[in-house]
């Protein structure tokens, strides 16, 4: 069996949040680079199975699809900080909030919704080479040659939209890719991760023809909590196409399952869409950080066989995940379980 391809570029190893803002608590960084390295260690200690390429370059054009000039422009301007200096943003402002200058750092929080995602010389980097990741992941998909393609996208994206920035996401991978395949026929979005994909969400709202689900924390507890609500179904021509499934903390693997083979996958074959791109995170993990489930690392592999059985060519895009020392091996334990069904 042929290898599956990773793609991965050593510029997104570049940005090192130190800390970040909770609840005005400053705190360790979730998002370091150890996650990643985590995962390439994993991927290449599976190396018959799994190839790791460098995506060969930044998809700017693809980027600007997706986002505002604003944003782009923002963080061209962050990447002429001096080294080793971070800027959070810190004030939000409710009005004359298209009047941010996009050229002052200062006024970083009118493109921003919250203090956790830190700009420095180096965001814009590793974030374009991340979208990179996913467009060149779903360019290899779109060729036929593969099942099954892998995008090691750090930092991750589903939270950001088109015009801000914020939870730890800078550039929607998952969108940019989507995007894309969308071109070429009808697209499903499924996110995993442990909090809502609220970028993915807002970037689908009126389509038709991507399909997005999430399973996710209830946003009344967890982040983002303004959105991810069973409610948000879509508008105009995209009502319907949106699904949201709520789970308290402390869901285990089992009552999750339960709702994805019940309601979320029966839903996908539905829509009968030509491209699956999984938004893959890892902070459903029972050690995680930041997430609240219980699930395990062989779990993982379930998820992925029963994904797997849709047949469908299939993208997977990694977002969150945090505890690092585990997150390789839960990595490869869905990549190996889809595997199982779909091939490389």
């Amino acid at each position: 069996m042929a290898r599956t391809p990773c793609y991965f570029h050593p510029e997104q190893l570049a940005f090192k949040p130190l800390y970040e803002w909770a609840f005005g608590e400053k705190i360790d960084h979730p998002e370091t680079t150890a996650r990643a390295e985590s995962i390439l260690r994993a991927l290449r200690g599976h190396g018959q199975a799994f190839e790791v390429i460098e995506p060969r370059q930044q998809p700017l054009a693809a980027i600007r699809d997706a986002h505002s000039n604003n944003l782009l422009t923002l963080y061209h301007t962050a990447s002429r900080m001096p080294p080793g200096e971070t800027l959070y943003p810190s004030v939000f402002p409710r009005e004359f909030i298209r009047r941010g200058d996009p050229t002052n750092l200062r006024h970083a929080g009118c493109f921003c919704f919250d203090s956790g995602t830190p700009l420095n010389a180096m965001t814009m980097e590793a974030a374009a080479w991340s979208a990179a990741c996913a467009h060149e992941g779903a360019r290899r998909l779109k060729r036929g040659s593969d099942r099954l393609v892998y995008a090691l996208s750090r930092p991750p994206g589903h939270h950001a939209t088109r015009e801000f920035f914020g939870g730890y996401s800078y550039f929607n991978n998952t969108v940019i890719a989507a995007r894309y395949l969308r071109r070429h026929g009808r697209v499903a979005v499924l996110d995993i991760d442990f909090h809502h994909g609220n970028g993915t969400q807002t970037s689908f709202w009126r389509d038709d023809r991507v399909l997005t689900l999430s399973l996710h924390g209830d946003p009344k507890e967890y982040f983002p909590f303004y959105v991810g609500f069973p409610h948000e179904t879509g508008q105009g021509r995209g009502e319907g196409y949106n699904l949201n499934f709520c789970f308290p903390g402390g869901t285990d693997f089992d009552a999750w399952m339960a709702v994805l083979l019940e309601e979320a996958l029966p839903a996908v074959e539905r829509f009968g869409p030509d491209w699956l791109v999984v938004a893959a995170g890892f902070d459903t993990y029972h050690l995680d950080p930041i997430g609240a489930f219980t699930f395990r690392t062989g779990d993982y592999a379930v998820l992925g066989e029963r994904i797997g059985r849709l047949g469908l060519p299939t993208l997977v895009v990694q977002e969150g995940g945090y505890h690092s020392a585990d997150l390789g091996a839960n990595a490869v334990s869905l990549l190996s379980g889809m595997r199982e069904h779909l091939g490389p």
